[in-house]
């Protein structure tokens, strides 16, 4: 039996308390954050409040507003795995399952608020519920693909001294090669039907996990997640991000690059391992109150993606350029999607000859957009921007995006540059907190307890 056969018995239970939570700032009870709020703190026209916490701001006001019918009970989640096997969540069922999952990680795991969890988990049910408990618990959460090798685990539970690993069954093998050498891993937990020795089972946990559980209140600023970079320059380092800089921080990308709305179905297709399904799959959609469709699917493959195309009702998608590569290898004015209006792509460069092939066959657009793990999307092509071939568009906001030479003078159109962010004179509360550097404490110290700074750079940077 599938684990997600379980949560079908939770799908009618509702709440038993209003699920919104309220800001308090010098004991003043602050009006609930609304879409518009959160719109006003991305562009950096209000300031932060001082608490936040994105499964129980966001999350549980959809959830309120499902129960007083502002809100069609509409799926927050919809996944599919291509043999029949299906998931519907309103956001008051992943309200309910979040918190009974939020109750497996801190009484039989034992883990604390700030602690580190890796999460090696496809594209399953379990990997949102998980990331949302750690929300509600205070947790750390680290996604990582389930395509990472044992000396990839290895280095990530090393240089982050998680706590916790919540992995799929495909992967275990790999972290118990290398277990005798992570002495700060106090906890295996296994998403898997079958049990295995040295692991707790997440299946047999969830099922007799209480459904009460209070959201912590978190700060703002406080971290909510590390992901790893791609590594393109040295080792992958840790990059962390608060509980604004993602829960509110992509408000906007979800505005003008989305172009989300309530009533969407998005398929993003990326891997839980980068910060892209954080965009897509999570905190843009959700804080949009739009629906994450999802499908399983473990190898890419065109005549499953255009037959879930044409079965399922989804509004935008947003996939690698290299996907449309290959969808424009077919006769796709032979398929009729059913409700798609908006298409995106990131991750590689677009081919113009892609992008005119796909429109020419489709009828849509693709709109491009760039960003890193640190600062997410800082240029797109946006809806109703005329796009250039081989432009990846305009400055999303609030980034102010320049082409800039050498020496940081910005040049003019048309010429060759660095893409540049100008900053003001505080900090973008939706960049990155910092790169957790954990090796600092054992680097060789100078007489009045400094670390040199070409030393410093060399281990963050991978060159020892």
């Amino acid at each position: 039996m599938k684990i997600f056969s379980l949560y079908q018995a939770f799908r009618f239970i509702w709440l038993t308390k209003p699920a919104g939570r309220h800001f308090h700032r010098d004991n003043q009870l602050q009006v609930l954050l609304n879409l518009a709020d959160c719109e006003a703190i991305n562009r950096c026209e209000r300031p932060l409040p001082k608490n936040f916490n994105f499964a129980g701001d966001v999350l549980d006001q959809w959830s309120q507003k499902e129960k007083t019918g502002e809100r069609p009970a509409n799926p927050a989640l919809w996944w599919v795995n291509g043999k029949g096997n299906e998931v519907k969540w309103t956001f008051g069922e992943l309200g309910t399952l979040s918190r009974k999952a939020a109750n497996v990680l801190i009484e039989p795991c034992g883990l604390k608020r700030g602690d580190r969890v890796a999460i090696i988990l496809p594209r399953i049910p379990e990997w949102w519920l998980v990331n949302v408990a750690c929300m509600r618990t205070g947790l750390v959460f680290m996604p990582g693909t389930t395509q990472l090798t044992a000396k990839d685990i290895l280095y990530r539970l090393q240089a982050s001294k998680a706590k916790c690993l919540v992995a799929s069954e495909e992967v275990a093998p790999a972290v118990e090669s290398i277990m005798s050498e992570c002495p700060d891993l106090k906890t295996k937990l296994l998403v898997s039907p079958h049990s295995r020795k040295g692991w707790l089972s997440f299946q047999e946990l969830f099922q007799s996990a209480s459904a009460e559980h209070t959201c912590v209140e978190t700060e703002s600023q406080e971290p909510m997640a590390i992901y790893f970079t791609s590594g393109t320059t040295g080792s992958p380092k840790m990059a962390q991000h608060s509980q604004s800089s993602l829960g509110i921080g992509y408000t906007l990308c979800g505005r003008y690059w989305l172009d989300l709305k309530s009533s969407d179905i998005i398929w993003n297709m990326s891997d839980t391992g980068w910060v892209k399904a954080a965009i897509g799959s999570v905190f843009s959609s959700w804080l949009h109150g739009a629906c994450v469709f999802v499908h399983q699917m473990a190898q890419f493959d065109t005549n499953t993606f255009l037959d879930t195309l044409t079965t399922y009702p989804i509004t935008i998608l947003c996939s690698a350029p290299t996907v449309y590569r290959m969808l424009v290898q077919k006769d796709l004015k032979r398929y009729k999607f059913k409700k798609l209006r908006h298409c995106l792509t990131g991750g590689e460069p677009l081919n113009p000859e892609v992008r005119e092939q796909w429109k020419g066959q489709t009828g849509l657009e693709l709109y491009e957009g760039y960003g890193q793990t640190e600062v997410g999307i800082i240029c797109a092509n946006q809806k109703g921007q005329e796009i250039k071939p081989g432009s990846m568009g305009k400055g999303v906001p609030p980034y102010n995006v320049q082409v800039i030479d050498e020496n940081g003078n910005i040049l003019p159109p048309g010429k060759e540059g660095e893409i540049a962010l100008r900053l003001q004179s505080t900090r973008p509360f939706c960049f990155f907190s910092e790169y957790v550097v954990e090796f600092v404490e054992n680097l060789p110290k100078t007489i009045t307890g400094k670390i040199k700074r070409n030393i410093l750079r060399d281990h963050e940077w991978g060159r020892t």
